[in-house]
């Protein structure tokens, strides 16, 4: 493909080229000619005429000699390169500039007619077999009382307006060749700055269709060029850390799958070959089903996830008391906090905030949030969920006193599976999914969610909600 693109320009190129020449050399060429023609033909017309109202009138009026009229018009051809004649009607010679006549011999041009010119003033060829070679022949009546007497006729040759018009041609020639080197600049440009680009391009995304989306290539261009190879190499590196992403996925869920069904088999072959004695069966058969919720969890989780990344996924929006939803998803955490002696203290902003969301995915957001605080908190501390109004916003603040979040993963919380090396010996029953779920949640209500962590401090989590309009109108 680019090797035809590139020969196809380059092909163009070359028939500009030759067309050019063929131009010049035909239309051009015969262009010029007929105005150098033109051209000559006026001009000696006028000085035919002017002859025909001075020297050749003052001859026939007997105003003036042969000889005087010979003289001037001698010089006058010498000044024009012509040949010039005065002829009568019926073609005999009375004047040639180029030499004298002998009297007694006359000179008749046979066959003369004034009329060859075809209502023009002068005529090509070698006029009535005068000359050799070709002419243009320029006529001018030579008048006196309303008759013609003769003519004046100026001959000069046509290989001289020949002459004139291939070095004219000659410069068309020189002008085209250079015109044709400038254009090659145009090559230039188109090489380096749209063929090696695209060449480059085509070759990357051979490779990204080949599957190496770790291929990497540069376009140095600050136009649609560049910025078409920038949006490439970003579509790759995107592809490749999805590519990536979907690995660790798999892995990842490979692995939280396989230790608790792992710890299930272990126990229940236990039971079944009498390692583990009928007693011990209570208490192995708790941790079996420990291991099945968690496992349940995990598959729930993935089911929510898939279904939050699902496009056009529908909420069910209703205008609710956010503050309500609060109090009573904190209720439900009270039997976790008792075990570690946490408090929940709530900041709500005046006795009911609505706000308009899907009340039912904005409780599990609100649960997920508590229940990592929960985790990461230290016994005989204090959980803070505040509500603020700003605007057409209201924001939700969940903030605990616990370890906090290293610096360098607060931009991986967010990942699917992940868990900090802080956190692994904290969260047994984790699946490294809740933090995903609900970004995805506050994303598709068009909504942020941020983060303030210090390790060692702890952490706040800030989500933003749409207010209701019915708010607005109390």
């Amino acid at each position: 493909m680019r090797k035809t693109l590139y020969l196809k320009f380059v092909l163009a190129y070359i028939i500009f080229g030759v067309f050019g020449f063929i131009v010049v050399a035909t239309f051009v060429s015969s262009m010029t000619t007929e105005q150098l023609r033109r051209e000559k033909a006026d001009a000696l017309y006028k000085e035919a005429t002017l002859i025909a109202n001075t020297y050749a009138s003052d001859l026939y009026n007997t105003v003036t000699t042969l000889d005087v009229v010979q003289s001037q018009l001698g010089a006058l051809s010498t000044y024009l390169s012509a040949t010039i004649w005065i002829i009568n009607p019926s073609g005999r010679m009375i004047l040639d500039s180029s030499q004298k006549l002998d009297v007694e011999n006359e000179v008749v041009v046979e066959g003369f007619d004034p009329t060859v010119t075809a209502g023009s003033y002068y005529t090509i060829g070698n006029f009535f077999h005068s000359f050799d070679e070709e002419m243009l022949s320029v006529f001018a009546p030579i008048t006196s009382e309303f008759k013609v007497r003769g003519y004046v006729v100026i001959h000069t040759s046509m290989n001289d307006i020949y002459a004139t018009s291939n070095g004219l041609l000659n410069i068309s020639y020189i002008t085209l060749c250079i015109l044709f080197l400038l254009s090659l600049i145009i090559l230039i440009f188109f090489t380096e700055m749209v063929y090696i680009p695209l060449r480059k391009i085509t070759e990357a995304t051979e490779q990204y269709a080949a599957g190496n989306m770790h291929y990497e290539f540069s376009v140095e261009s600050e136009d649609e060029m560049g910025y078409l190879a920038a949006s490439l190499s970003y579509m790759a590196s995107e592809m490749a850390r999805f590519e990536d992403n979907q690995k660790k996925f798999v892995a990842n869920v490979s692995h939280d799958f396989r230790s608790p069904l792992t710890s299930i088999r272990g126990y229940l072959e236990a039971m079944l070959d009498g390692t583990i004695p009928p007693e011990a069966y209570d208490k192995y058969l708790n941790i079996v089903l420990n291991e099945t919720t968690r496992l349940t969890k995990l598959t729930n989780s993935l089911l929510t996830l898939n279904n939050l990344n699902t496009k056009g996924m529908l909420l069910n929006k209703t205008d609710f008391d956010i503050n309500k939803v609060i109090r009573n998803t904190a209720a439900t955490c009270e039997g976790t906090c008792r075990q570690k002696n946490i408090a929940i203290e709530l900041i709500l902003t005046g006795e009911s905030m609505y706000v308009n969301a899907d009340m039912e995915k904005i409780q599990q957001v609100l649960y997920n949030l508590i229940d990592n605080a929960i985790k990461f908190s230290h016994h005989n501390s204090v959980i803070k969920i505040e509500t603020t109004e700003k605007g057409n916003k209201i924001f939700i603040s969940v903030k605990d006193n616990g370890i906090g979040i290293p610096k360098d993963d607060l931009k991986l919380i967010w990942d699917r599976f992940y868990k900090s090396d802080s956190s692994r010996g904290k969260d047994k029953k984790g699946t490294g999914l809740g933090l995903s779920i609900t970004r995805e949640i506050i994303h598709s209500h068009g909504e942020h969610i941020n983060v303030i962590s210090t390790e060692g401090v702890g952490s706040e989590f800030i989500f933003s909600l749409a207010k209701s309009a019915m708010e607005d109108e109390d």
